[in-house]
């Protein structure tokens, strides 16, 4: 990850690509007052939605998008740079947590994009599609099986007759993605396998294009460690359980694939499309009600909390991509929500729907260091800046070297060591047994979102997370005005079970760090990292220097039609209302133990033809 190459001068990248067509920065551009379809939020699932619903062209379809354009930062095409996009720049929502319990009273960033792209344009790139079992469980929970892993992959593939790959494997041919050579073009045999993968999909997706120093070292672990980090050739294909190489959203020139360079700027030209950024919707505007149930096709909107309210109309849906936590502030600044929260800070309660905002769910983070014996890491990047310049100059004009990547170039995926005694008293919160409750993300370099780089010294870093977390959260408004932050209250924590899982993890790490493979490398852990020695101090040390992937889900999460919990039908519809759905990752009902990007591309690819056979158009 590369962590202080922010300063770094990006002036010379010649961009590759121009924006053309109906690209609007104010709302009185717009040439129309009502759309078949407005889509709130240009982010990962937004433009997909606007991209599938535009391919019929009676359609008019309009986006709205608070932030700007993916092109204004350059720096967001060049994935070494990902942790320089976010906190605090042009590119994003720049949130703060509520003081966290669980984190010994301490907040923390909480960046979400606010560009094109959305947060595809500003995260860490990694690909990774969860497990049957998280599908499988979605499907339970809402009683819709079109949310079960096997019938979700058709909007990931071409074709519904299985085929099985050399490896064993499902033969899964993924719609969002195209599985692509790595910019460096090196023999992937046994790194990947392709058949269970895509190869005409929007979104592209390769293996790391640079090789690091740990790469050989980490293999060689899962090969002398196999029962606890066994190799897996490719953790996509449901099974992740096991160590194996990462795939990120990264084309073969060494560019970063978001849903605004794959899903948006082909089509940005049709004539029936409108893309309306740097304007923030305040509020969804009820109509009469329909069957019982108030309408909400009309949109306000405003480019700052001083200037002109617009409105504009729908005559089939307003479809809210606005995020986790974007989509929970507006339902509740439109009166959907807790009529007690509402009433609390001055909104008029129109529809009871007491879910909205709650069982907000994040994957906590721990970076934890390790000093090495060598001169030749990331490290060195970070700290050297004529280095960087010419790095970046190689990246501009070759598509290849160091940038390509940002250093990540294998996860493992485990569960907990000791799970049966563990959950005879308590509920795993995982999927199921293929489920991981824990993420191992080696890194070459030192990587951290809570503590800046050491002046000197060369560093290996292993990323715990807990990707089947059990605490829950909340997003709910600080006042009436859609220009203040809601409150975000992830509740790390909370639920003991993930502190306990995080201690868990530290265990692993270690282990895994116990192999040969390691002998005369690591040096030494780093001083905080190396006084947490018994539970209770690796428990404390997890509280003092915890962050977050930047993962939320859950805020208007989906449920049965006939269940009271929920906010959305398995349709994604928003209930108690009429022309009024959700297509974005607050409508999990769990959080994938993955990162997230690879489900919100499906969950949007189905949305986009459950939109389509509700008003009668084809597929």
């Amino acid at each position: 990850m590369g962590s202080g190459t922010a300063l770094f001068s990006l002036l010379a990248i010649v961009l590759a690509h121009l924006v053309n067509g109906a690209l609007y920065t104010n709302p009185s551009q717009l040439g129309a007052s009502q759309y078949d379809f407005i889509i709130v939020g240009a982010g990962t699932a937004g433009l997909v939605i606007a991209n599938r619903l535009s391919e019929i062209p009676s359609n008019s379809v309009l986006v709205i998008e608070a932030g700007i354009s993916n092109l204004a930062d350059p720096s967001d095409e060049v994935p070494f740079l990902d942790s320089t996009l976010s906190p605090d720049t042009i590119l994003t929502w720049n949130y703060t947590t509520t003081p966290q319990s669980g984190l010994n009273d301490r907040t923390l960033p909480y960046p979400r994009g606010r560009v094109l792209g959305g947060s595809s344009t500003i995260n860490f790139q990694i690909w990774t599609r969860g497990s049957v079992d998280d599908y499988n469980r979605y499907a339970n929970v809402t009683g819709d099986p079109g949310w079960s892993w096997n019938e979700i992959l058709p909007y990931m593939k071409k074709a519904r007759t299985p085929v099985f790959s050399s490896y064993g494997t499902l033969k899964i041919q993924f719609q969002s993605e195209s599985l692509v050579p790595p910019s460096d073009h090196h023999n992937t045999t046994g790194q990947v396998d392709p058949l269970v993968h895509g190869t005409s999909g929007p979104v592209q997706i390769s293996l790391a294009g640079y090789s690091t120093g740990i790469d050989q070292r980490v293999i060689e672990t899962s090969h002398e460690l196999q029962h606890e980090f066994p190799y897996n050739i490719d953790y996509n294909a449901g099974y992740p359980l096991g160590l194996g190489w990462s795939v990120g959203a990264v084309s073969t020139s060494g560019r970063r694939s978001s849903s605004a360079t794959a899903y948006l700027d082909p089509i940005l030209s049709r004539s029936n499309l409108d893309v309306l950024i740097q304007t923030q919707v305040t509020k969804l505007v009820s109509q009469n009600s329909t069957g019982g149930s108030l309408s909400f096709r009309t949109v306000e909107m405003a480019q700052s909390s001083t200037s002109e309210r617009y409105t504009v109309s729908a005559t089939k849906e307003v479809i809210l991509s606005a995020g986790t936590i974007g989509t929970a502030q507006i339902l509740q600044l439109s009166g959907i929500g807790d009529p007690a929260l509402l009433e609390s800070v001055g909104v008029t309660p129109l529809v009871n729907s007491p879910n909205v905002g709650q069982h907000l769910t994040d994957h906590p983070l721990l970076s934890n260091q390790w000093l090495v014996n060598t001169s030749f890491t990331l490290d060195n990047v970070a700290r050297n800046a004529t280095l960087a310049d010419e790095l970046l100059q190689e990246w501009n004009t070759t598509g290849t070297g160091v940038f390509v990547d940002d250093g990540t170039n294998q996860i493992a995926w485990t569960r907990l060591a000791n799970e049966t005694e563990v959950f005879k008293n308590v509920t795993d919160p995982s999927a199921g047994p293929a489920s991981p409750h824990i993420e191992l993300i080696p890194a070459d370099g030192y990587a951290s979102f809570v503590a800046p780089l050491p002046e000197t010294g060369n560093y290996l870093t292993i990323l715990t997370n807990v990707v089947s977390p059990a605490s829950r959260g909340s997003v709910t408004l600080a006042s009436d005005d859609p220009f203040d932050d809601p409150l975000i209250d992830p509740g790390f924590y909370t639920n003991p079970l993930d502190l306990y899982s995080m201690v868990e993890a530290i265990k692993q790490a270690r282990r895994f760090l116990s192999a040969s493979a390691w002998d005369g490398y690591v040096v030494s852990e780093t001083s905080y990292l190396s006084a947490a020695q018994t539970d209770e101090q690796i428990a404390e040390y997890a509280r003092n220097f915890t962050s977050t992937v930047f993962h939320p889900i859950g805020t208007a999460r989906m449920a049965a039609n006939d269940s009271n919990e929920g906010v959305v039908t398995p349709s994604l519809l928003v209930k108690g209302t009429d022309g009024l759905r959700i297509v974005d990752a607050s409508v999990l009902p769990y959080i994938p133990a993955a990162h997230p990007q690879a489900c919100i591309y499906a969950v949007a690819e189905r949305a986009a033809d459950l939109i389509k056979a509700a008003w009668g158009e084809s597929m």
